[in-house]
């Protein structure tokens, strides 16, 4: 028994560590049917109490109800960012695929372009569209065979074709790349789960928006022109007094406008959860005592030692903080002309969480993003710190002079479609259009503001060439169909193993049980997405796992019939069929591989569980299924092949 122990203890912690990262998922699957019965019970008891409620409302307010819920109750986001992801065609949304349209982009940054640029503009889009050639390439080619330099439209006379075609290709790539940043920006702050965002080829985009049903509304969201703005952030003493009367508003009480206390408490919260401070009465408040009293500023954490009023708050909180901004009688006390946003990535993480910032803005802009020309990230030799340059038009420039010189030791803040990417302080007048940004981390960051800078105008428009939309109640249908092939599948392949070998059969059919699991566990641990045809990839699994057995069955069946004893039979069994079984499955996961590099969707999704089904069958079938046989020898249990 001692021999067998090494592989038992494995074997226990593959099948421990599976069903741990498929708990996850079993508690989804029931948090989900719980609150499913509550919002259908809230909506038989709403409209019997408003029979006259429009079926929008009712969407509203059953949703409103949903997420209330969901944020009560922390463990259940936590469950649903664990559990096992499910692709498009099992749970609904969009597939929309968008191409960036270069042509545009060359148009807008041609020089002087005449007829002779137009036609063969107009030509080269036409070969680009049935062609994998980049459309910058074409048309650099059908310009030398007209014997016309590239000079004569882009960059300048004294460069040569070679560089202004690799700046060409630069740009075109930053386009795609700059409608992709814009687009993820987006979906991000739309609150749509799991999306999928990815570029395929020279100039496509593939968004895949699971849950999304409105087709109109998603359009606009990837379609609509990107907002890139500079506004100024309000003096540290104006945004505490606004958010003080936030507190106030929420916490149905009016303090001493003088009273600071809230502040420090609210850092106390941050550094100690269970005690708190409230200066006014010099009594030690409990978080949920401290949390009644100042909702605000327990999820809107200050830090007092700052010289800015930026609150902190955890990813978690970030709904909360919405929901109780978008409240009417908070509105009521926020001033006209300011409003909050949020920073567009987190600054840090505590407990495990994303802490982003809070910031207090004017609501209408010093200057928008059309007039910047370029962006630059670099280091700054003289600090080695990673800073962005951009320049404005001359118009940009003569605005942007008076906004800083009238502004100089305050805020502004870059932001892109609502969010805050940087709120760096003048520091003086900016005359000449020329800026530099400092206080990014790295030369990466740096060059993601850039990114975001140049996107204030789209330089392509973007056109969706392909959409694809699957109802919630179709994706059901399929999940529904999906499991029963699997169900069938696995309970006919098992049957035939049971009746044809007998007891090893059962070995088999036991051996194919923990395929299955492990197969599941490996999708949630890395966060795959399940999708059909990786279901379909499950039911290939079953029958390519029982055929490892069927080699090693008939192997042992010949060792017998020389007369072998049992255990010489089933090392000698496992031994002549070990090349066999690795020759068919390294085979079909090489071909699973060139599936996963070169298609898409849902052949990926195939691939994928083709591959993960192989590993987890040739791990059953060479350990789970040899100890299985070595223990019932050890044990001298009769073993019959059929």
């Amino acid at each position: 028994m001692k021999e067998l122990r090494f592989r038992f203890i494995l074997i226990v912690l593959a099948i421990a560590l599976s069903i741990y990262l498929l708990y996850p998922t079993y508690v989804d699957y029931h948090n989900s049917k719980d609150i499913q019965k509550i919002v259908q019970a809230k909506r038989s008891e709403l409209l019997t109490n408003n029979p006259s409620i429009s079926e929008d409302q009712l969407d509203k307010v059953l949703l409103s109800i949903e997420d209330s819920i969901k944020l009560a109750d922390p463990s259940i986001r936590e469950a649903r960012l664990k559990r096992v992801k499910l692709g498009l065609d099992l749970q609904g949304g969009m597939r929309v695929v968008l191409e960036v349209n270069t042509v545009k982009l060359l148009e807008k940054i041609a020089n002087n372009p005449d007829d002779d640029f137009n036609q063969v503009l107009e030509s080269a889009a036409s070969e680009a569209a049935i062609s994998d050639e980049a459309i910058v390439d074409i048309f650099a080619r059908k310009l030398e065979e007209k014997k016309v330099r590239l000079s004569r439209y882009f960059g300048s006379i004294r460069e040569e074709d070679s560089k202004i075609l690799s700046d060409l290709r630069t740009q075109t790539d930053d386009a795609v790349t700059r409608a992709m940043e814009i687009i993820r920006n987006r979906v991000d702050q739309y609150g749509v789960s799991e999306p999928s965002i990815q570029k395929q080829g020279e100039r496509r985009v593939i968004i895949e928006l699971p849950g999304i049903a409105k087709e109109e509304e998603a359009r606009q969201l990837l379609q609509g022109t990107a907002l890139l703005e500079f506004r100024l952030l309000k003096e540290p003493e104006f945004a505490i007094n606004v958010m003080k009367k936030v507190d106030e508003t929420l916490a149905g009480k009016v303090l001493d406008e003088t009273d600071s206390s809230i502040v420090k408490d609210s850092t106390k919260l941050a550094a100690d959860t269970s005690k708190q401070t409230d200066t006014t009465s010099n009594e030690q408040l409990s978080a949920e005592e401290f949390a009644k009293q100042h909702p605000f500023f327990a999820v809107a954490l200050i830090n007092p030692q700052g010289q800015t009023a930026d609150a902190y708050v955890k990813a978690d909180d970030k709904v909360k903080i919405q929901r109780m901004l978008n409240r009417a009688d908070v509105q009521q006390v926020i001033p006209n002309n300011v409003e909050f946003a949020f920073s567009a990535k987190p600054i840090g993480v505590q407990d495990g969480q994303n802490i982003f910032v809070l910031y207090l803005v004017n609501k209408n802009p010093e200057l928008t993003g059309g007039v910047i020309t370029d962006a630059m990230a670099n280091i700054d030799p003289s600090t080695s710190a990673a800073i962005v340059s951009m320049e404005m038009n001359s118009e940009g420039a003569t605005e942007w002079a008076r906004i800083t010189g009238a502004n100089i030791d305050k805020r502004c803040a870059i932001m892109l479609d609502g969010v805050i990417f940087s709120a760096p302080v003048i520091r003086g007048k900016i005359p000449g259009g020329r800026s530099q940004i400092e206080g990014m981390a790295n030369l990466e960051e740096a060059k993601l503001l850039e990114i975001v800078l140049k996107a204030g105008a789209l330089p392509a428009p973007v056109e969706i060439i392909e959409e694809r939309t699957v109802g919630p109640s179709l994706g059901q249908d399929s999940i529904s169909k999906g499991l029963n092939s699997a169900i069938l599948g696995y309970v006919l392949v098992a049957i035939f193993m049971i009746i044809y070998y007998k007891k090893a059969g059962t070995i088999a059919a036991a051996a194919l049980t923990f395929t299955i699991l492990f197969i599941m566990g490996i999708l949630a641990g890395f966060g795959a997405t399940l999708t059909l045809p990786g279901i379909a990839g499950v039911v290939l699994t079953m029958g390519m796992a029982v055929d490892a057995n069927v080699l090693i069955y008939e192997r042992i069946r010949e060792e017998l019939a020389t007369g072998k004893t049992i255990k010489a039979a089933i090392d000698g069994g496992f031994s002549k069929a070990y090349s066999a079984i690795f020759d068919s499955n390294i085979t079909t996961f090489f071909t699973g591989i060139i599936l996963y590099q070169f298609g898409s969707g849902p052949v990926q999704g195939f691939a994928l569980t083709l591959m993960i089904g192989i590993v987890a069958s040739l791990f059953c079938a060479l350990v789970i299924g040899r100890l299985l046989f070595d223990f019932m020898v050890v044990k001298g249990q009769k073993i019959s092949l059929g």
